[in-house]
């Protein structure tokens, strides 16, 4: 099927080790999703994790984001935690990019981090916490079973 190059679906999980003071590789299925593009945004997430898009990803997020009304005090909060914890990171040859100190101390990443595909962007997590939440949500939605 043609692909629509605008559409980025970030899939599986990974456990993987920082390879020096804050920087990661981004698995290498996640970094074939992005082609050529080279810039990712991190933000915080939800839930104590890090979020990360494609440029386009993001752009599309921070629009439906624009599109509440300022007025609103619900999307004066979300903008505000949105925005102000985002960066913009680049990838370098080897797809490796660094988490900025601010995101790392927000998501207390330690020495090994569970990257995971959500669809519209990836999450980075402190390993221990990726755990305790997905038996959270199996315990919560059942455990699937193939």
């Amino acid at each position: 099927l043609p692909r629509d190059e605008d559409v980025f679906v970030f899939l599986c999980e990974y456990k993987l080790k920082f390879t020096g003071k804050g920087r990661i590789v981004l698995p290498k299925l996640m970094r074939q999703e992005l082609g050529e593009e080279k810039v990712i945004i991190l933000s915080r997430g939800f839930e104590g994790c890090i979020w990360g898009f494609s440029r386009i990803g993001f752009e599309e997020e921070a629009k439906r984001q624009l599109e509440i009304s300022a007025t609103e005090e619900r999307a004066r909060l979300l903008r505000r935690y949105l925005f102000s914890g985002s960066v913009s990171a680049e990838l370098d040859i080897q797809g490796r990019f660094i988490i900025p100190e601010s995101l790392l101390a927000y998501a207390k990443l330690k020495e090994e981090v569970a990257i995971i595909g959500t669809g519209d962007h990836f999450e980075v997590w402190n390993i221990d916490f990726w755990a305790r939440h997905l038996k959270e949500v199996e315990k919560e939605y059942g455990r699937v079973s193939s």
